[in-house]
């Protein structure tokens, strides 16, 4: 690290000042001293890792908020350590985002609203939330820069009682943290590229094999992991951008596509005057949006996670914005309503047909296949080290913590957190059907996370209000945080209205199903909670934790039961 004679003479004044304010105690001002070179030094060398967020300023200067029973350092060590730059990082967070979603779900999001100008509204209305709740994610990212995203904002406001949230957040991420629509979609895609049909059993066959070879790349192979998820992450964009640039074609009239402006004449027309059909269809787009915040899931192995994650943040999400829109405006000029409307999962598919032809249709369906794939590979990257979190915090797992908590075998990577995601993607792969499966996984998926992102709103108020003077390297506009809020609560009654079709989108299941199998996944986790910190009371036990260090250099809380003298 170097220093300019300019620079350290900028930094003398504050110096003399701060030594001078607290002469009456000499190790005090020793210590802020030391603080503020630490500082001074972070803001020069904005790619060192020893910088003001690597040391979570946020808890350093109010020990209260710390989320969990780990520290800082405790919670960062083990594993690879920091090793994702900017660059990894907006991949990672492309690479989320861009996957089943944009390729697979406007058919139904069109049918739900009824109108091309309705469902394009969505998708404007999906990049705007995305981008409220980035921000969001942002200032608390970067108060509390250690991975586990939801789980450690809720922990810092949520205190009390003890635990509680962290159960009910695990609740959801485990039993919820699957990644079997992704399977689906890329064995269906694939199966079609080869002219077979789409038999049940072949699909899940495929799908099973997909989630093995992901959970095995990430758990014994880590770094060549990371190289096939950024390199699939690019691969999706040039889709994308070719989509795009075909969709460009298509609208200036030199393909054979009859009337390409067709969709956007009277595109409001036969719009849904439901409140259910337009709640159901955002949370498919927010489905599709998901992903923004993949790099507050995995801070711990980010390299000067502050500065890395203000600028992955908003640049991932804008790229995939952009195309997103624009790629549904492609899809539009290249069929008709009715058409997309029937599509099914393979809008994508259909939407080469009809520019280029059956041959170039089968060509496609491999690339989205393969997108499906990286997709795959860069969800269950960040929700193995969710889960690993969640056993680090000592929450209660069968054959204990030690296990689920470690980088076993490597050392480097959490394969037992690759495994805890693994067995819920294997029983929705091989339990439902996948064609009622898959939209109503979608809408299961969402409404949890809308519940969580009420509770997260709602302590960054909280926060504002109690600790107004506790450091922020990022401070969301508190208008955004309203608007967000709004949507949130909006998502959360809609779904309960009666549905213009009186059936929903996912029939035969009843419409508001997908609302109570959520609440009833959080339910299950306060029934978890009172059985694990409770039950031992009336028994006359109490539960003792303790600090153990793993030969990999995990730390994990572990819980032991003594009885109450």
């Amino acid at each position: 690290m170097s220093y300019t004679l300019g620079s350290i003479r900028k930094y003398l004044p504050s110096l003399k000042q701060r030594e001078g304010s607290t002469a009456s105690s000499p190790t005090t001002a020793g210590v802020l001293v030391e603080e503020n070179l630490e500082e001074k030094r972070a803001k020069l060398d904005g790619d060192s890792d020893v910088d003001v967020a690597s040391k979570e300023v946020t808890t350093s200067a109010d020990p209260d908020l710390n989320p969990g029973g780990l520290s800082f350092e405790e919670d960062a060590a083990g594993g690879l350590g920091r090793h994702l730059g900017v660059f990894s990082c907006t991949l990672l967070i492309v690479g989320r985002i861009i996957g089943t979603g944009i390729f697979s779900t406007p058919s139904s999001i069109l049918g739900s609203v009824g109108s091309v100008g309705a469902s394009l509204m969505l998708w404007v209305l999906g990049f705007v939330l995305s981008f409220c709740g980035l921000f969001i994610w942002l200032e608390f990212g970067t108060m509390f820069p250690r991975s586990g995203g939801e789980k450690v904002y809720l922990e810092a406001v949520y205190k009390k009682p003890k635990y509680l949230v962290t159960v009910i957040f695990a609740a959801n991420a485990i039993i919820l943290g699957f990644t079997a629509a992704g399977c689906i979609v890329f064995a269906q895609n694939i199966l079609v590229a080869a002219g077979h049909t789409a038999d049940r059993w072949v699909t899940r066959g495929i799908a099973l094999g997909v989630i093995g070879f992901v959970t095995i790349l990430h758990g014994l192979t880590p770094r060549l992991g990371v190289y096939v998820m950024n390199g699939l992450s690019l691969f999706k964009v040039v889709i994308l951008v070719f989509i795009v640039i075909t969709g460009w074609a298509v609208l200036s009239g030199r393909t054979h596509i009859p009337d390409p402006h067709a969709n956007f004449r009277n595109a409001f027309a036969g719009s849904s005057h439901s409140s259910n059909d337009y709640a159901t269809a955002t949370f498919k787009v927010l489905n599709a949006y998901a992903g923004w915040s993949n790099v507050n899931y995995v801070l711990n192995n980010v390299k000067n996670p502050v500065r890395t994650l203000k600028i992955a943040g908003p640049l991932g999400l804008s790229i995939c914005a952009v195309l997103y829109l624009l790629a549904n405006v492609s899809y539009f000029a290249a069929a008709t309503k009715e058409e997309i409307s029937k599509s099914g999962v393979t809008v994508a598919s259909l939407f080469f047909h009809n520019v280029f032809g059956a041959k170039a249709q089968k060509a496609l369906t491999v690339f989205v296949a393969l997108s499906a794939l990286g997709n795959v590979i860069t969800v269950t990257f960040a929700a193995a080290r969710i889960n690993q979190e969640l056993a680090k915090e000592g929450i209660p797992l069968p054959f204990g913590n030690r296990f689920w908590a470690s980088n076993w075998p490597t050392g480097k990577s959490p394969l037992p957190g690759l495994i805890i995601h693994l067995i819920p993607s294997v029983i929705i792969i091989i339990g439902p059907p996948p064609s009622v499966a898959y939209p109503f996984i979608l809408d299961v998926e969402g409404y949890p996370q809308q519940i969580i992102n009420f509770f997260i709103v709602i302590g960054l108020f909280w926060l504002r209000w109690k600790k107004p003077h506790v450091p922020r390297p990022f401070k969301v506009w508190w208008p955004i945080a309203v608007f967000f809020l709004a949507a949130s609560v909006f998502l959360l009654v809609a779904p309960f209205l009666h549905p213009a079709n009186g059936v929903g989108d996912t029939p035969p299941l009843p419409y508001y199903l997908y609302c109570l199998v959520g609440i009833a996944i959080m339910a299950f986790g306060v029934l978890y909670w009172a059985a694990w910190r409770i039950l031992p009371g009336w028994f006359g036990y109490e539960l003792v934790p303790r600090k153990e260090k793993l030969e990999d250099g995990t730390t994990v809380t572990l819980f032991s039961h003594r009885k109450i003298e």
